[in-house]
């Protein structure tokens, strides 16, 4: 798929901040790319973009239109047809990467067809996937791993590549998202890949490569979540990690969509080096990446030394702190992997 930039951020009348993750992980790392957001009265949400219609986005020189909420189940709102439709007749192409496809929408998919304009859903890959293996192969490879759902993962991964090829290291992230595809332009949404074959997608996204190579595979949801614990796991062994990072927000006391309590980090580790020695039996823990956002400094600081201290790994808050904590540590494991 090619989606051309500038894009306008259609944020819909998502209910919070998290509702709209995709928008946010665009705006953060391609702000280059936005030109503004489009919202819908009751919008919760706030890019901190200019409001933008989709006419007044296009006389900006904005090209695609992208639905930016990521919802439960990833379905388009049969009020929001009107919106799409709209965009498409003021000149955009629709990129989304919710479940629901846009051309499911008969007007969506009518308007797009009479204006030649692209409807780009992203979530559903056109790859076909094998089955995973489970074969070690060269290359090494750091897998974030969460608590819960929507707790960074992603901007830890994003956050340890920037670090990462600053230090010489030869890394790469790698996408398991529609948010994550959207920023890299590679990749697949693994939670849109069928059940067998999500071990087998990981291992296409995260090839074999060179011996001292490090892919960064972006995580999705948690080992604990009882909605998406299956996707945590297929990722889990198709990424063969020889590192992982531990992802958490400590402000929560349920796991997002649910009544279930978040697991302890300690918890997540155990089970993390549990079950992924199914395929490498080397897989062990690099540090933890706390979300701080709703934390004052100080407390924020506090936190981090006490998880640190009693998990004896670098804890941090990579887009407050970063995350050279965490790198040194792995340059210190494998130090062929660091540049001259």
């Amino acid at each position: 798929m090619i989606i051309h930039p500038p894009y306008l951020l259609f944020l819909g009348d998502a209910a919070d901040e998290l509702a709209a993750k995709t928008a946010h992980g665009i705006a953060d790392w391609r702000p280059e790319w936005c030109v503004g957001q489009f919202r819908l009265p009751g919008c919760r949400a706030d890019l901190h973009l200019p409001d933008l219609t989709p006419a007044e986005a296009a006389a900006k020189g904005a090209r695609t239109m992208i639905v930016g909420v990521a919802n439960a189940g990833g379905v388009l709102p049969e009020h929001w047809t009107r919106e799409i439709v709209a965009a498409i007749e003021a000149g955009f192409d629709i990129a989304s990467g919710l479940h629901t496809r846009l051309s499911s929408r008969p007007a969506i998919a009518e308007a797009a067809a009479r204006h030649g304009r692209a409807l780009l859903d992203i979530r559903h890959s056109t790859e076909h996937f094998s089955t995973g293996k489970g074969v070690k192969r060269p290359g090494l490879r750091l897998l974030t791993v969460g608590t819960d759902c929507s707790v960074g993962k992603k901007y830890t991964a994003l956050t340890l590549e920037k670090a990462m090829r600053a230090r010489g290291m030869d890394a790469d992230f790698r996408a398991t998202g529609q948010t994550g595809v959207f920023i890299s332009g590679r990749g697949a949404a693994i939670d849109a890949v069928g059940a067998d074959f999500i071990s087998g997608a990981v291992e296409w996204i995260a090839p074999a490569a060179a011996e001292n190579h490090w892919d960064l595979v972006e995580g999705q949801g948690s080992l604990f979540h009882p909605s998406f614990a299956g996707v945590s796991l297929g990722l889990l062994h198709g990424a063969q990690p020889d590192a992982f990072v531990v992802c958490h927000e400590p402000t929560r006391r349920t796991m997002r969509g649910v009544a279930h309590e978040l697991p302890s980090i300690a918890e997540v580790i155990a089970l993390t080096i549990r079950c992924g020695r199914l395929t490498n039996p080397a897989i062990r823990p690099f540090g933890i990446a706390v979300n701080t956002q709703h934390l004052g400094e100080d407390e924020a600081r506090r936190l981090l030394e006490t998880t640190a201290r009693e998990l004896e790994l670098p804890a941090t808050d990579p887009v407050r702190f970063g995350v050279e904590a965490i790198v040194d540590r792995l340059a210190e494991a494998f130090p062929a992997s660091v540049g001259k």
